[in-house]
């Protein structure tokens, strides 16, 4: 018998345990309140009234021998926004689709991900960015078998970070810099392997810390 389920458990014990603090994949709801977003740290910068665009990321957990660790980008230096940043696969959400088809539809447009790899087990929290996104993390297991290849036009590199290092608040850095208005920005960043993954990716993952494990 297991007392106490960690980010460290066998999938077997983590699967169920997830899905069971997770909204279920149908509880989209466009019109919800956005309960987090990059204005948490920083309410003085709220743009209030405006129009979001949904969007949809997979959260992938990839089933590894050594523990589940978590499928990511790094998004390509020449894009427009976001360059160089480390991102979940996912976009924006077409007309007619679910948070779960934009976020399979993305990963395999980005890194070439068939979906027949993936179980979806449930929703995180909606999130709003500054640059205008609700996004809807998907979360999912993926087994061993799959093959990657990055579309170059956004991907620059596709990596795989420890699921329990993530999902350890201790690891959740507390960061601040200034942008070209002069105003302090603070955001959360995680140091892992010479990546920094900070943002709005960072922000998320502190979220499912919380609302998986009751970490904040």
């Amino acid at each position: 018998m297991i007392d106490t389920i960690t980010a460290f458990s066998p999938t077997p014990v983590l699967e169920p345990f997830i899905a069971g603090r997770l909204r279920p994949l149908s509880a989209y709801d466009p019109a919800e309140a956005i309960p987090r977003s990059d204005f948490d740290l920083n309410p003085e910068s709220r743009i209030a009234g405006r129009t979001l665009a949904p969007a949809a990321v997979l959260v992938g957990l990839v089933e590894r021998e050594a523990g589940l660790t978590v499928l990511l980008t790094r998004r390509s230096d020449t894009l427009r926004k976001h360059s160089g940043q480390v991102a979940f696969p996912g976009g924006r959400m077409e007309d007619g689709e679910t948070p779960a088809d934009a976020a399979l539809r993305e990963s395999c447009e980005e890194v070439g991900l068939d979906h027949r790899f993936v179980r979806l087990v449930g929703l995180g929290d909606a999130y709003e960015t500054g640059t205008g996104f609700s996004i809807t993390p998907v979360v999912g297991f993926i087994r061993p078998g799959f093959t990657l290849k990055a579309y170059d036009a956004e991907v620059a590199e596709i990596f795989e970070a420890p699921f329990a290092f993530l999902m350890d608040a201790a690891n959740h850095q507390l960061r601040s810099m200034s942008s070209g208005d002069g105003i302090e920005r603070r955001f959360y960043a995680m140091e892992h392997d010479g990546r920094t993954i900070w943002g709005a990716t960072a922000g998320m993952i502190r979220n499912l810390c919380g609302q998986i494990f009751g970490q904040t």
